[in-house]
């Protein structure tokens, strides 16, 4: 079912052996051009008419009524609203402390620096709804930019024709619950074209964040510049570094657990213990046959995404998953914290028997929409600095501005631009060339 990939003795980059899902963003850039373009000259009829066309639904207004919105709450599941009510509480807890301070250095008397943080005055929130309904990711996107003090934002869900057209009442349930009036039924890469380009219904945004399919990501891509980005989402993605003490049931359901979001889902095992190994495959075999998505996630498990990786030690297998920079990362060894400590590159890391993705997903506080595709080596998860703005705010007296001017103006002529040194000189008095009066 699951491959096995033998890194033992290896010397290379385990980025050339390890598995990951064959995705082409710049063949579905090219593809989504074309209806990213109508979106931005026939506005809303574009968006109508994409919208029947690859959903198969007919919409006559792409904002979901308010009554919608209040509807779906009072007919939410109460365990499901308190469920919903927790998880908002957590994340609130936990992005509440990520707000930074306006702070003010003083370089020299009369001189200071202000970096004072400015949140994104819109924003656009995508919340996908393919095999699955996802109300945590309207909770993942909202609550940080909530937090950070974002005065405008929508939210946008691909309609469903089970529903008359609008997203999942769950999903407007939670807009709902979190005080989110602005919502649209729109998916794919014509929702970001929507935020990017703006129509009469829908005000352009300054950023879209959240995570989506490869449309999406391809829409992103495209756009970026015209609008902020937080990244390219690909399909989610699990690595568990596990030895020896490692409980196998559990590292077979949480592989499993990743499985079940797509068949490009990415699980994979990195152990130096080979008996784990095939306890992990054996648990996998009665594990996937009882779950709901077997068929979605035999699928998964046995694509080229996905594998168990055998390596020499903990050291070697350390190495591995920060090549890998996976988008969830388990760590289920002895003393699990000390190997944790030690990550570089994960989107989120998980630690110990009872820390797992799925707790991430839901409830533990933290945020769920994280880098895909090895780009947690170089950018983070969302978070409320996602919809921050650090600007410097820069005032000096006269004094201190003639002490520093013979270095500006001499950089100034390094550079061969002397104009920069004659804004400086025309305040001061100071002559060209660094020389002093």
């Amino acid at each position: 079912m699951i491959s096995r990939i033998d890194l033992r003795g290896s010397q290379g980059d385990p980025r050339e052996a390890l598995p990951r899902a064959e995705i082409d963003v710049a063949d579905a850039t090219e593809r989504v051009r074309p209806l990213c373009e109508d979106v931005r000259h026939r506005g809303t009829e574009a968006l109508i008419e994409l919208t029947e066309r690859f959903d198969g639904v007919r919409l006559t207004d792409i904002r979901v009524p308010g009554a919608a919105l209040e509807t779906a709450l009072a007919e939410l599941d109460p365990a499901v609203r308190a469920a919903l009510e927790e998880s908002i509480h957590r994340a609130r807890k936990v992005h509440h402390e990520q707000r930074r301070r306006t702070h003010t250095t003083q370089v020299v008397p009369g001189g200071t620096v202000t970096e004072k943080w400015i949140p994104v005055n819109r924003v656009g929130l995508y919340v996908p709804g393919g095999r699955a309904v996802y109300p945590s990711s309207v909770i993942m996107n909202v609550v940080p930019a909530q937090e950070a003090g974002v005065s405008s934002l929508a939210v946008t869900s691909p309609p469903q024709k089970e529903f008359g057209g609008l997203p999942h009442p769950t999903i407007l349930a939670a807009c709902a619950l979190l005080g989110v009036e602005e919502v649209y039924a729109v998916g794919g890469a014509q929702a970001v074209a929507m935020f990017a380009h703006g129509t009469a219904d829908c005000e352009r945004v300054d950023m879209v964040t959240g995570p989506g399919n490869i449309w999406v990501a391809a829409a992103k891509r495209l756009l970026k510049g015209v609008i902020g980005i937080d990244a390219e989402a690909g399909p989610t993605e699990i690595a568990i570094l596990a030895d020896s003490t490692a409980n196998p049931d559990y590292v077979a359901a949480d592989l499993i657990s990743q499985a079940e979001h797509d068949v490009v889902a990415a699980s994979v095992l990195v152990t130096p213990d080979e008996a784990l190994a095939e306890a992990v495959t054996e648990r996998l075999a009665v594990r996937v046959a009882a779950t709901k998505h077997s068929d979605r996630v035999r699928e998964a498990l046995s694509g080229p995404q996905s594998g168990i990786v055998l390596v020499d030690d903990l050291e070697q297998g350390l190495a591995v998953v920060d090549a890998y920079a996976a988008e969830h990362l388990e760590i289920m060894t002895a003393d699990a914290p000390a190997w944790a400590a030690r990550v570089r590159n994960a989107g989120a890391v998980f630690v110990g028997d009872h820390s797992p993705v799925s707790l991430g997903d839901y409830a533990a506080g933290s945020n769920h929409v994280l880098p895909t595709g090895g780009c947690a080596c170089h950018t983070g998860g969302l978070s409320v600095q996602t919809f921050l703005r650090g600007v410097h705010i820069v005032e000096y007296d006269r004094d201190a501005l003639a002490d520093v001017a013979h270095h500006v103006i001499t950089l100034a002529e390094a550079e061969d631009l002397p104009a920069h040194g004659e804004a400086v000189a025309a305040r001061t008095g100071r002559a060209g060339g660094g020389a002093t009066p």
